[in-house]
């Protein structure tokens, strides 16, 4: 992306139309610190005719009932439009929040993709209605949609948390409104785009980007009957209670502070090719980064090495160069975020091994060298507080239950993985650590299975059938006596 990128409108109900008021929101590039992009910034008047279009296409029009089949066919042709410009979508991505262009392609546009396909794939074998034996008699469990779905998404992987929350929401029936971040909010014009073409009836889907004060609005209207957020800590607990007021059904999708366990057995090699990515993707802007790295006091000194040398030869640079591992933080309170935590480190006591600043030669834009911390407690604030930046730590640890009691002593429980050379032993510590995903030898998020946290984390799950069914109410039908389907 080179040249300004402007749209004058919104997207409401599946129209283009005038924003009804007058304030814009400017897209910064985080690597040359210039405006790259200019959208209408959505008024409460904008939520309100979205949620109004939303609710009457879910109430009285078409899209709730319509068979499965017809919605998967849309569904497809929103999966094949992503798939058709996945690199324009990758690089628009990458030009607003710094993503490396390489990872955008497979992470934030493919695995976007992929979303949807196993959405698809999901919808195609969930129980819609269940005969059941009560105790009174047989019984019908039925799952209705819930209604008109408020999606908010944030700016660090806005198509692929995108693609989790409307993908589930549009098969079951639903119709939602999705709130991108002022931050990315020129790649959801893309989807809207995509939408568009693929045939989704009036009404079915707005998209109006907003900051937080009209996001407030948006989950506090008494016209929406879900809301699916990922985001803060601070700011699920906002949306919880502001949907309170409503009784709001809410699925949230909160932070992280993830361990990768290494047990004393593990290859070097190989556990350092496999924690590094996993530890600075997409700049540590990821909430199931693995930014604690558990090492045994037997072996750090060889990990420790391993790490800084491999953490110390990503390449930093211009986020649309294929060849960058690690770009510009997404804003300069970002940049300013991991620098005081990578201050706050050394006054703690802790040792920085590699990085620490900012990468000479990168003076313009939001950047951050990779840093790693070693010799670190987990009582320290880096090893506690989700910092959202290229800032990862090396803890020690003497025995197994040790570690699992390091990783388990922390606010979050998102993510988490083991890395050894007896798959067996690392599935044992993957079942005792209190955490909502686990990866034994390798680092992966499965879109057919459940994805969520325990704790500060969230609630509620996507993916798999347990995230469609977050979509659904649940009734009962009592059957007469003797009757048979």
């Amino acid at each position: 992306m080179t040249e300004l990128v402007e749209h004058g409108q919104l997207f409401i109900g599946g129209q283009w139309a005038d924003p009804l008021g007058g304030d814009v929101i400017e897209v910064v590039s985080p690597h040359t610190e210039e405006v790259i992009g200019r959208v209408p910034h959505a008024s409460r008047a904008d939520v309100d005719r979205a949620v109004g279009a939303a609710r009457r296409a879910f109430d009285e029009g078409p899209w709730p009932r319509t068979s499965l089949d017809e919605r998967i066919e849309v569904v497809g042709r929103i999966k094949d439009g992503i798939a058709a410009r996945h690199e324009e979508i990758a690089r628009v991505i990458s030009a607003q929040n710094g993503s490396p262009y390489s990872w955008s392609v497979l992470a934030q546009a493919l695995g976007a993709m992929m979303v949807w396909d196993a959405a698809i794939t999901v919808a195609r074998g969930f129980p819609y209605e269940e005969p059941r034996d009560g105790v009174l008699g047989r019984i019908l469990v039925r799952r209705e949609p819930v209604g008109v779905v408020a999606a908010v998404v944030p700016w660090n992987v806005p198509q692929f948390v995108a693609a989790a929350k409307l993908a589930p929401a549009l098969l079951a029936g639903c119709t939602v409104v999705l709130k991108p971040s002022p931050e990315s909010p020129l790649d959801a014009y893309l989807l809207a785009e995509i939408a568009a073409e693929a045939g989704l009836p009036e009404g079915v889907l707005s998209v109006l980007p907003a900051d937080r004060e009209v996001s407030e609005y948006l989950v506090g209207h008494p016209g929406v009957d879900k809301v699916s957020f990922t985001g803060s800590v601070a700011a699920g607990k906002r949306v919880m209670e502001v949907a309170a007021r409503n009784l709001t059904r809410v699925t949230l999708e909160l932070g992280g502070k993830s361990a990768a366990v290494v047990l004393p057995d593990a290859d070097v090699e190989a556990t350092v090719a496999g924690v590094v990515p996993a530890a600075w993707m997409n700049n540590g802007q990821a909430c199931v980064a693995q930014t604690r790295i558990l090492l045994p006091r037997s072996r750090y000194d060889e990990f420790a090495e391993a790490f800084a040398a491999a953490a110390g030869a990503l390449l930093v640079g211009d986020p649309l160069d294929p060849a960058t591992q690690v770009g510009p933080l997404v804003a300069r309170r970002q940049q300013r975020r991991s620098l005081d935590y990578i201050r706050i480190g050394q006054e703690e006591g802790a040792k920085i091994l590699t990085g620490g600043g900012r990468p000479a030669g990168l003076e313009k834009g939001w950047y951050v060298e990779p840093t790693l911390f070693g010799d670190v407690d987990n009582a320290m604030r880096v090893a506690r507080e989700e910092i959202f930046g290229p800032v990862v730590c090396l803890l020690p640890y003497g025995d197994q239950d040790e570690a699992v009691r390091i990783a388990d002593d922390s606010e979050y429980g998102l993510s988490g993985s083991v890395w050894t050379g007896d798959v067996e032993r690392g599935i044992e510590v993957a079942r005792r650590v209190r955490t909502g995903t686990y990866s034994v030898n390798t680092f992966s998020l499965d879109m057919l299975g459940p994805f969520g946290g325990y704790k500060n984390s969230g609630l509620g799950r996507e993916f798999g059938p347990e995230g469609f069914g977050e979509y659904f109410e649940q009734k009962m039908i009592h059957l007469p006596a003797g009757w048979e389907a």
